[in-house]
């Protein structure tokens, strides 16, 4: 492909706007439609892409006519985890129909709610001649591909490779009401964010070069709970904050969870996985850590430690929000500033990997293949969390499993007072 790559975004909200202003980066490539459920944030979102000059975006009124459009080649799918599957079909049907073409589809973490769901996402990009990339931005961080190849080029080299891998994201929830519905979203905090840390650990105990399946997975121990927006103080915020949408007193999500997952390597050897995940952690703002350990070697990040800080006293006051840090929980005291959100999270990273793979004809090495392995991941994590033991891999049961928090059937503290 000689010409840029047009892309048209499904979705309008948070995602797609750090995806939006990723592109300022993004040679090859230039936002030409979004769609949204409103018109009105489909509207504001190409709107922003024009004042980015990443592209000439229009708003366009369904999935169906952005595909028809002959400037669009590709599709970043951005919208509800809810929405993923008909999306997905709508684009299938466009292109079968002779709609329109397109080069490749991408579509963001998780790649679906449940592994059914995930299957149907694999077999739905199958049925058409088009590329597909996953979209897990942890991988591409600058600071997660350099420490690997560093790890590997020269501790793993001399001494053995890594055997146990750490990552850990966390925050003070999410912005928009559908994310705390266990119905609509899937779950609650696994689904959202434990996603990120099982494929970024499991990227770095990877050999560079090695096939993206080559650690096989052996089972999966998950503790869930829901520590802080279940107390009634707090679940009365939620539930004001959604206009009753959300009554975490009735129908919780888990907002913490911790999860050990066992690998092998092709010679046999143990590679362990620890995930750690919150929607409790009250902070600067969003923290995300990993940890490499090896016979001879560690590495270690964390998000807030990169880049200045800054100290406001309680004299400097101001509105709320969000412009030093994603997740900000405070506006006053010592605060660190992450100058780049859009680079430090790996967004221009992978969306100028996914690009680059889309105009040379490349099935991207993140692919939908690894959005179904992490949700098969995923879904033994809450399997294990809900039956209190460890479970082992392969599991034919995770292929017809939803978890009780996705079925709105998990409410921890009614168990505990029944108990």
């Amino acid at each position: 492909m000689t010409k840029p790559l047009g892309i048209g975004i499904v979705g309008g909200g948070f995602v797609s706007r750090f995806h939006i202003r990723s592109f300022e980066s993004v040679r090859g490539a230039d936002v030409r439609g979004v769609v949204s459920r409103r018109l009105e944030t489909a509207q504001e979102a190409a709107q922003l892409a024009r004042d980015c000059d990443v592209g000439d975006a229009q708003a366009f009124p369904t999935v169906t006519e952005m595909v028809a459009d002959p400037s669009i080649d590709a599709i970043w799918i951005c919208s509800p985890n809810f929405t993923r599957i008909d999306v997905m079909e709508e684009i299938v049907a466009a292109v079968k129909s002779g709609a329109g073409e397109l080069v490749g589809v991408a579509c963001e973490k998780p790649l679906a709610r449940n592994v059914a769901e995930a299957r149907k996402m694999v077999d739905l990009v199958g049925q058409i001649d088009v590329l597909d990339g996953y979209l897990e931005n942890q991988l591409f961080t600058p600071a997660v591909e350099r420490v690997k190849d560093v790890v590997w080029s020269r501790g793993a080299a001399l001494t053995g490779p890594p055997y146990l891998a750490r990552a850990a994201e966390e925050h003070s929830g999410p912005h928009m009401p559908w994310f705390w519905s266990g119905e609509l979203q899937g779950g609650g905090v696994i689904n959202d964010m434990m996603c990120h840390s099982v494929e970024a650990a499991r990227f770095l105990l990877t050999e560079p070069g090695a096939p993206r399946d080559s650690l096989t997975p052996v089972s999966v121990n998950c503790y869930a709970s829901c520590l802080k927006w279940q107390q009634p103080r707090y679940a009365e915020q939620l539930r004001a904050a959604s206009d009753g949408m959300n009554d975490y007193l009735k129908k919780p999500s888990e907002d913490y969870a911790r999860a050990l997952v066992e690998f092998r390597d092709p010679d046999g050897n143990p590679r362990v996985v620890e995930t750690t995940t919150s929607w409790c952690y009250v902070g600067a703002g969003l923290r995300i850590t990993m940890e490499m350990l090896g016979p001879e070697y560690s590495m270690s990040m964390n998000s807030l430690d990169a880049g200045p800080r800054v100290f406001f006293s309680r004299e400097v006051q101001g509105n709320t929000g969000e412009d030093l840090v994603e997740k900000q929980n405070a506006e006053t005291g010592m605060m660190p500033v992450v100058a780049d959100e859009e680079a430090e999270y790996g967004y221009v990273g992978e969306n100028r990997y996914m690009v680059r793979a889309f105009r040379n004809g490349e099935r991207p090495w993140e692919n939908f293949e690894d959005g179904l392995r992490v949700t098969e991941l995923l879904m033994a994590a809450y399997m294990s969390a809900e039956r209190e033991q460890t479970v082992h891999l392969p599991c034919p049961e995770l292929d017809t499993f939803v978890p009780a928090v996705a079925r709105g059937e998990w409410n921890p503290r009614a168990s505990q007072e029944e108990a």
